[in-house]
């Protein structure tokens, strides 16, 4: 019984750190540029996918994060559609200009390279 109830409590202790890792949508944070935000470890993404350009902003604790030398590569996947495109800093931004299929229930995929850092995959659900 005691193992039971340890077992239970160690599991439910570990869930919000693994929900974190995961990503998840941030219900606090108004988007700043008209896109959706997520947040994982602390640091808020925000996608900004339009037929011309897909643009991610990222900021840890609201101060924008530094995109020298980083690197982002976003998969659109639009109904059975799947297109790739690799972002590069670009000001305060990470930035692809090109046509892109971008419609409400788009799914995204970031895996987003910051310098020193491992990197950082990112899910979004277009709205």
């Amino acid at each position: 019984m005691r193992r039971t109830v340890l077992f239970t409590l160690v599991a439910l202790a570990a869930m919000p750190a693994v929900a974190l890792a995961q990503g998840h949508t941030h219900t606090k944070a108004t988007p700043k540029h008209g896109g959706v935000v997520v947040e994982v470890n602390e640091v808020d993404y925000e996608l900004v996918a339009k037929a011309d350009s897909i643009r991610l902003y990222l900021s840890d604790h609201g101060k924008p994060v530094n995109l020298a030398n980083a690197s982002a590569k976003v998969t659109l996947l639009t109904g059975s559609d799947k297109s790739k495109a690799t972002l590069a800093p670009a000001g305060d931004k990470l930035e692809a200009t090109g046509t892109f299929k971008v419609a409400r229930g788009t799914k995204a995929v970031a895996v987003v390279t910051l310098p020193g850092k491992p990197a950082q995959s990112v899910r979004f659900d277009i709205k």
